[in-house]
């Protein structure tokens, strides 16, 4: 065997390398064992080659027309952790920290870094639902979609169509992200059903979207001076924990227009009035200044609730104390036991107003209403009381006057004297200063007949001072129903004029 464009020094020979070998002098298995062993080499010589340093497949070099069509974010094969290169940075650090390395001639300054300038993080929010505001805790519950804006240059990846990229909340715990807290929260949570709601997405040149559906309590400080006509005005305060204004600069993203809310957003008993959005500095003495947002929003409550619980009640309990007014000052049992039940009811609505109420140390508008109203009805049945003793009194007086003056029939008009049962009806009627023909009834003689005591020991000037003085009380007491009569005009307008004053004032 001779190559091809090679000659054999010697016939017979096939000359390799430096050796000559005689291929017809070898044995028969020898040349077999080199046979199989050429044959070995050629076929490893057609596999592909690998590289020794990273164990992968040589790929042909792609042509200029595919590599203008080539979109990095589009590649199925490649893993995001090595297109964002996440394992190649320090995701500890805020973005923009250290970027500017200078070299001091202090020996113990070299290859420092400075701090770089505070990072811009926007914000905005769409509130999902208002779900309930607490009067007795003081504090409100809301649902919303919570997003950051942001750059970070350690996330820039090669792209030529300008397509972003699009994680769930996997990536979260791999990258910086802002650390914004709820200031005044009491509870808050990630809804995580199916999974966690957090969604982020990278931009080529590093821009981040960070977004989060979140459920938070906050307190809300409230004033019920004005309750239940009151506005209420409350705020959820966004802020950083761990970084100050140097730091990390929070804004909202697009002012005013940063903050949308669904419109099928409604209470049972307020009315949002307003949503709006603020922002300042908040200081702390040991850790320093920190931008804070607001979201603030104002609630008007729905009056027509408490209109038919409270204040309707209250009303007809007033009202209804008003017919003890009407009924015979003698029917002891309907009276007390009419103004009795008005007092216990109006006892029972301001114990169950003030239940569902927190323990606050001021007068509030109900307790005004409801506390006027408590002490209309209350006088009501002072009023019968007062009825009831003068009409005892009276009567005891009368008593007293049969068991002292007993009738002497055809006595001078001169001399006074009691009436009762043995004079005849013509001389009572002498008495009472009419006419003997004329006859008067039950009730003329009980309203219309004045009685005195004739003392014959006193000077007609003493006995007229007496009568002056004795007049007026003489006809209080003979006309006990009188009372009754001036209290069926003055409790209402009272009560009327109140209620005029206290819905001026607090409407």
């Amino acid at each position: 065997m001779v190559e091809p464009g090679k000659t054999c020094p010697i016939e017979g020979h096939w000359k390799a390398g430096c050796c000559i070998v005689d291929i017809d002098k070898m044995p028969y298995f020898t040349r077999l064992i080199l046979f199989l062993f050429c044959l070995m080499v050629l076929v490893e010589s057609r596999k592909p080659r690998r590289k020794r340093w990273t164990g992968q497949l040589e790929m042909p070099k792609p042509s200029n027309s595919y590599k203008k069509n080539l979109d990095m974010t589009k590649i199925g094969t490649g893993k995001p952790q090595q297109l964002l290169r996440v394992d190649d940075h320090d995701f500890s650090m805020r973005p923009a920290f250290g970027a500017f390395p200078f070299r001091s001639h202090a020996f113990f300054l070299k290859d420092t870094f400075i701090w770089g300038p505070a990072i811009p993080v926007g914000v905005d929010v769409q509130v999902e639902s208002l779900d309930s505001i607490s009067e007795v805790d003081m504090d409100f519950t809301m649902t919303l979609y919570l997003r950051h804006y942001w750059k970070d240059e350690r996330l820039a990846f090669p792209s030529t169509s300008n397509k972003s990229m699009t994680f769930d909340g996997r990536l979260v715990k791999k990258i910086w992200v802002p650390d914004v807290f709820f200031v005044h929260s009491k509870r808050s949570f990630i809804h995580d059903t199916t999974t966690d709601n957090i969604m982020l997405r990278v931009f080529p040149d590093g821009h981040v979207l960070y977004s989060m559906r979140i459920t938070v309590t906050a307190m809300c400080n409230m004033d019920f001076s004005h309750f239940p006509l009151d506005s209420q005005t409350c705020s959820l305060e966004l802020e950083s924990y761990a970084y100050t204004d140097e730091d990390l600069m929070l804004y909202w993203k697009n002012g005013d227009e940063s903050l949308k809310t669904d419109e099928k957003i409604s209470l049972s008993q307020f009315l949002i009035q307003k949503f709006h959005t603020t922002s300042r500095l908040a200081f702390y003495s040991s850790t320093g200044w920190y931008n804070r947002l607001y979201i603030n929003f104002t609630l008007h409550r729905h009056i027509f609730f408490f209109l038919l619980q409270t204040y309707f009640p209250a009303t007809l309990m007033v009202m209804l104390s008003w017919v003890s007014f009407w009924i015979d000052h003698k029917a002891v049992p309907a009276r007390v036991s009419l103004g009795i039940t008005t007092v216990l009811t109006m006892s029972t609505i301001i114990t169950g107003v003030n239940a569902s109420m927190p323990r606050v140390s001021y007068i509030k508008a109900v307790d005004i209403y409801l506390w006027v109203s408590f002490v209309f009805v209350f006088l009501s049945v002072l009023e019968y009381a007062a009825v009831n003793y003068l009409t005892t009194v009276q009567e005891w007086k009368e008593r007293k006057l049969r068991e002292k003056v007993p009738c002497m029939c055809g006595m001078p008009h001169s001399k006074t004297m009691m009436l009762d049962g043995s004079c005849s009806e013509s001389e009572a009627n002498s008495l009472a200063g009419y006419p003997r023909n004329h006859i008067l009834t039950e009730e003329e003689k009980q309203d219309k007949i004045v009685v005195h005591l004739a003392l014959g020991s006193e000077s007609s000037s003493s006995r007229k001072r007496g009568l002056l003085k004795g007049q007026v009380g003489l006809r209080l007491f003979q006309n006990t129903h009188a009372i009754d009569k001036y209290s069926r005009l003055i409790f209402p307008a009272s009560y009327i004029f109140f209620n005029l004053i206290y819905w001026s004032v607090f409407s």
